[in-house]
This record gives C-alpha cells, structure tokens and sequence, in this order.
C-alpha cells in the first residue's frame, strides 16, 4: 500500500492541475482553485485585511429614513438585518455561486435548514415531490413524516429508472429531488437526463439535486440541467469538523425567494457570520482536498474488494461498478465516500467496527479524520426495517468517510479490524 496514494484510476479525467499556462486572450475564466479562494467581493477593507473580516453584528444603520425603506423594500442593495443578510454571509454566497456556476447562492444554518427553506418556497398543499428511493436519513423524514402533515404528495421513485420517473410525473409535480451519489448506498443519477426529461415534460417543475458528496469540486450539477443545488456545508465545504452549515445556489429570482420566504419568514435557519467565515476558509483549500479524499478512497475500495471478508463495495470508481461509465461522464473524480458490507451481515459489521482503533466510529462526513458509521442504526435510523429494505438499505451496509490521514494508515486499521 505504499504506493496507494498514486493510484490513477482507469478512465480518470486530467487534473486541472496540470500545467497548461495558455489563456486565449486573456478571456479564460479562472479555475476553480483561483475562484475558490478569490471569487466574490469582499470589499475594500479600510485595514488591508488579507482575509475578509467577520462582521458579528445583527443590524445595520441606515444614512436615512429613506435609505432604510428602499432597502426593506428591496429598491435598494445594501443590508439591514443578518437574519436576511450579512457581508460575510454574501461574500460566501457569492463564491459559492461561482463555484457551482450559479447565478446566486443562499447560506444557512445547516442542510436541513437549505433543504427545508428551498421545499418551503416552492411547494403548496396539493403539490407534489417526486424523490429518489434512498436519501440521508434527516431528508426522507422531512419528506415523508414532515411534508406530507402539511398537504403535500410525496412520492419515492427509483431515479435511475427514466421510464418510472416520467410515469411518476404529473400535472402537480413540482420538485424532482434526488442525491448522487447517494447517501449510504452511492448509487449515482444520472443529472443531465433526468433534467431533460423532467423539463420536456414541464419546464416549470424544479429538479433539485443534493451535491452534498461530491461538492463543486468534483461535481456541477446546475452545468447539467439542474435548477438548483443543496448542501450540506457541515461536509466537505467546511471540511474540518468544526461547524454545521448548509447552502442553496440556483437562479437569481428563486434564491431570492428562498431567502425571503423559506429561510426569514418559514424556517430562520439563518448562519452566524463566524460560520460563514470558516466554511470561507474551508473552501480555499476545497480542491486540494477532494483531490486526496478521492485517490485515497479509490485506493481503499481496490483493497477492500480483494479481501475474503468483504461481500460488496459499493464506490463507483471501481471498474466494476454499475455507475462507473456514469461517474466519469459527470463527476471529476469518484470521491471520498465507501459503503461497503461484510459476509456476516449486521454481526460482522458490529464486530469490525468495535475493533476500529484510529478510525472514529461517528456520523458526518468530508471531515480530515476518516469516519465509519452505520446507517441502519445511525443516519438512516429515521427509516422503518421494512423501508430501508425497500430503498436498498442494507442492514450491514457501512459507511467510510475516507479523511486525509495518510492512506497507508487507514489501510493497516481497516485491515486489523478484517482480520479480527
């Protein structure tokens, strides 16, 4: 394994680190890495602040009466209240924008509070959301205990079946929601087809997609025909464990929406400034991370389907993955997350886990320590034996999120842990 963190795997697109200094004209755009750290404008700070200053205040003082009306009224671009809008908030809403090649971008609280404050805005009572069969946990009781209280149809269709979908869609179907890949089982959608298939049948209806996983890094699904984009910016937008955040980007008149509707007057999941400035400084370093998230888990899933132990390994830059064709077509590289089952079932996945020394045994994902969890008992804990049998499941499915460990290190716990 010493060689791990070389690995390529076959059919890898080329880095976009690769020296190429030539810019026609001047007119290429930069790359992501120089848009991730620049991207957005902070203002001239009076100090010459290298960094974009916190500012930790809930309100802002208006030159006039005037002044203040036209903001509140929206005549006028300027803030007023943080639980609307902040500088700190906008200069991250601003680059996260420009990551996912969006027209603008909402910050919140959590995923949860993106998730819930995006649904809130677009649906009535008699609408209808047609989700994927497997979602986080939290999502699928929002939809399914949460919405449904409230009047409006849910319904879960395997998304990678075209023909299910658009029997499923109707007259009310508003919102077409789904993750790739998805949380646990890394099944991966294929955007660009959904999205087209939705917006023949109705361009009014909403294709969501969850890029939690993969992040702008790896994946833009607004590039393949999406409407919109959440996330969990807890993950790999932060990527040092040490927050919870979430975050929308979409076109500029549904983010304004979502801002006024879900997010000031449905759910108030609004972000403190010191957490938008940590997900800021977790974003300088995105790709480079995602980069060794990605080499290390595909070098991990490579060992873990040669050991006798191991019944399955779900992770789509493995040759033999049903989505592997797919992840290239769309994603950069397959990422840092592993699902995988032991011969044994639900013991031998106990077992293996207790014996975890450097791995932690915690939920979360994206963050520089690799995590193991299992969903049955954890993350998907919200969903019915019956249903996570339904929705593809398994009771011994465990999840690895792969860190930044050296991978040699990783490899010599997962394997002890085999052995034992």
């Amino acid at each position: 394994m010493s060689a791990a963190n070389d690995v390529t795997p076959t059919g890898a697109k080329a880095n976009e680190a690769t020296l190429n200094l030539t810019a026609p004209n001047g007119s290429a755009a930069p790359n992501f890495a120089t848009r991730a750290i620049h991207a957005g404008d902070a203002g001239q700070d009076p100090h010459g602040a290298l960094t974009a200053p916190v500012y930790m205040t809930s309100t802002f003082g208006f030159d006039s009466v005037e002044q203040g009306a036209a903001r509140f009224a929206g005549e006028q671009q300027g803030h007023f209240y943080t639980r609307i809008s902040n500088p700190t908030q906008d200069l991250l809403e601003q680059r996260l924008a420009s990551l996912e090649q969006g027209e603008a971008g909402l910050a919140t609280a959590s995923g949860m509070g993106a998730i819930s404050a995006t649904l809130w805005s677009l649906l009535e009572p008699g609408d209808r959301v047609i989700a994927d069969i497997t979602l986080y946990g939290c999502t699928f009781a929002y939809l399914d205990h949460g919405l449904r209280k409230f009047g409006i149809e849910v319904e879960f269709v395997d998304c990678t079946d075209l023909d299910a979908l658009k029997a499923a869609l109707s007259d009310n179907t508003r919102v077409v929601y789904f993750e790739t890949p998805v949380n646990p089982t890394m099944r991966l959608m294929d955007i660009a087809a959904i999205s087209d298939l939705v917006h023949d049948c109705d361009p009014s209806i909403k294709v969501v997609v969850d890029n939690t996983y993969c992040t702008p890094a790896l994946q833009r699904p607004l590039t393949l025909g999406a409407d919109l984009v959440v996330h969990s910016a807890t993950k790999y937008l932060g990527g040092h464990g040490d927050l919870v955040a979430g975050a929308v980007v979409g076109d500029a008149a549904t983010i304004e929406q979502i801002r006024l509707v879900g997010l000031k007057d449905m759910t108030g999941a609004v972000i403190a400034p010191l957490t938008a400035f940590l997900v800021l400084r977790g974003l300088k370093t995105l790709q480079l991370r995602m980069e060794r998230h990605s080499r290390s888990a595909q070098a991990l899933a490579e060992q873990l389907s040669m050991q006798p132990q191991i019944k399955a390994v779900h992770y789509p830059g493995l040759s033999d993955n049903p989505y592997f064709g797919l992840c290239w077509k769309q994603m950069e590289q397959p990422g840092g997350m592993i699902a995988f089952e032991l011969k044994g079932g639900l013991e031998a996945g106990m077992a293996f886990m207790n014996r975890l020394k450097m791995i932690k045994r915690a939920v979360s994902l994206g963050d520089a320590e690799t995590l193991c969890q299992h969903p049955a008992s954890m993350t998907h804990s919200t969903y019915t034996p019956e249903q996570r049998a339904e929705h593809g499941i398994a009771e011994g499915l465990i999840r690895l999120s792969v860190g930044l460990e050296g991978v040699e290190d990783i490899w010599s716990d997962l394997l002890q842990a085999l052995e034992g």
